[in-house]
């Protein structure tokens, strides 16, 4: 690509520049918590321009699908999820119908994802629940949803933002990882990481952060080598240096539709087609 950010769409820092910013921000001292909220509202600006199509990764079609799979998900990665949902609700479409599904059957059928036998229990047992406490309908609230087996804050906000509308924010563990090395918190548990970062940010835009953080913890702000030299946000974050800054070493280091040679994926993605749209034309989602 012409842009050594390797995605056009992705504003590059010059590492320079971004050295003298994190270099700013690591001061002793530190930065007051108005600098700390106009800086993470500036990230999360930046980061909405650079992945405008971030989205929950999940294939659903309503409350009751993405609860599923999201329950699924745990421990495993939603593109494996999304290769299995499909038969599962053909086959069980409703809650009633795996309620009462023979358990070796759902087990089967998800077998692929790992701890299958538990994650069986629990979409069977939240499938019980709601078809006879709830009428089949997948509730709204979070103090409803996190009786459900299989369900703690972390699904329910992502059940409640997607297919809800309600605000919430999804702390996973590349949302954390994000939230420390941007210095927004220094907590490690995720319920005081959310209530950190509610703080700095408006409601209407956390389920919008939450998607914008995990993308960008999967694509560039890797776990153990994040790619610092193509990152849209270098001159943002005091964790830079972190990983490689040099562009041509990092470009080496995207993922997904950002990885150099995708650049025809990347581009579905910008024009607007959907996840589905782009495996049927036969893209591969993955890293």
């Amino acid at each position: 690509m012409d842009s050594p950010a390797a995605a056009a769409h992705v504003r590059f820092v010059p590492p320079r520049q971004a050295e003298q910013a994190a270099a700013r921000s690591r001061r002793t001292g530190g930065e007051t918590r108005l600098a700390t909220t106009r800086r993470a509202r500036r990230i999360q600006r930046e980061l909405a321009r650079s992945y405008p199509y971030a989205v929950a990764e999940l294939d659903f079609d309503d409350a009751w699908q993405l609860l599923v799979a999201t329950v699924l998900s745990a421990q495993t990665t939603d593109v494996r999820v999304n290769s299995v949902t499909p038969g599962l609700f053909a086959a069980y479409p409703g809650p009633r119908e795996l309620a009462e599904a023979p358990a070796e059957d759902v087990e089967e059928r998800v077998r692929s994802l790992g701890f299958y036998r538990s994650k069986a229990r629990s979409i069977q047992g939240l499938a019980t629940r709601i078809a006879d406490e709830y009428d089949g309908r997948v509730p709204g609230t979070l103090a409803e949803l996190v009786t459900l087996p299989g369900v703690g804050r972390k699904t329910a906000n992502v059940v409640l933002g997607n297919a809800f509308g309600v605000p919430g924010i999804t702390v996973d563990t590349h949302f954390g990882r994000l939230a420390r090395r941007f210095g927004w918190t220094e907590q490690e548990d995720p319920v005081k990481v959310e209530a950190d970062v509610a703080a700095l940010f408006p409601p209407a835009v956390w389920t919008e952060l939450s998607h914008e953080l995990i993308y960008h913890g999967r694509r560039i702000c890797h776990a153990r080598k994040p790619a610092c030299g193509v990152c849209p946000v270098a001159d943002l974050c005091p964790s830079y240096g972190a990983g490689p800054t040099d562009p041509l070493a990092a470009r080496k280091l995207l993922a997904y539709e950002l990885a150099p040679g995708r650049e025809e994926l990347l581009a579905g993605f910008m024009a607007g087609r959907t996840r589905r749209e782009l495996r049927a034309a036969g893209h591969t989602l993955g890293a």
